[in-house]
């Protein structure tokens, strides 16, 4: 089973300081706000609680996906689905025998990072470009926004690979 579920949570807490930072006035804030024709003015009179707290729910269900990215051992964990679940079923003592033996594996915060790094370059930056050439959007916005994803992708899924694993189920 998982380990270390709490670390979804803190993991999305990441988009929003990223966010924070990324989208400041003094680092790339303005230039963001000049390719979407956007002014300060214009940003105000929203609800920030509001704002910050969907962000944080979408970014938990971003935590969820991304889990199954970093950490190889959970493709086992959802091949031998449901019966793993099961006390003493043979998919059960294959997993336990499987976690025992590799369950350290490709296990750091480097490794996490370099899938969040292809997961912007294959997947990120893919989908925010189509959008963007749909919308008559400028290559600056595009290399922006796949810069906030670039920096938040790497930073979750090195989080989320060196803190979180599976255990051997116990029975």
């Amino acid at each position: 089973m998982p380990t270390n579920a709490y670390m979804i949570f803190v993991a999305a807490l990441i988009p929003l300081v990223v966010g924070a930072i990324y989208y400041h006035p003094k680092v790339v804030g303005t230039a963001w706000m000049r390719a979407n024709n956007l002014t300060l003015e214009q940003l105000g009179g929203r609800n920030m609680a509001v704002v910050f707290g969907m962000v944080y729910v979408l970014s938990v269900m971003l935590s969820f996906l991304f889990i199954s990215i970093v950490l190889h051992q959970g493709s086992v964990f959802s091949l031998l689905m449901p019966e793993v679940l099961e006390a003493g079923t043979k998919e059960q003592a294959l997993f336990n025998e499987f976690i025992a033996d590799y369950g350290d594996r490709h296990r750091s915060f480097t490794h996490g990072m370099a899938h969040g790094l292809f997961s912007s370059l294959l997947f990120a930056f893919p989908i925010i470009a189509i959008n963007a050439i749909f919308e008559r959007k400028s290559w600056r916005y595009v290399l922006i926004h796949v810069g906030y994803w670039t920096l938040t992708l790497v930073l979750m899924g090195g989080i989320l690979c060196a803190t979180m694993g599976y255990g051997p189920i116990l029975t």
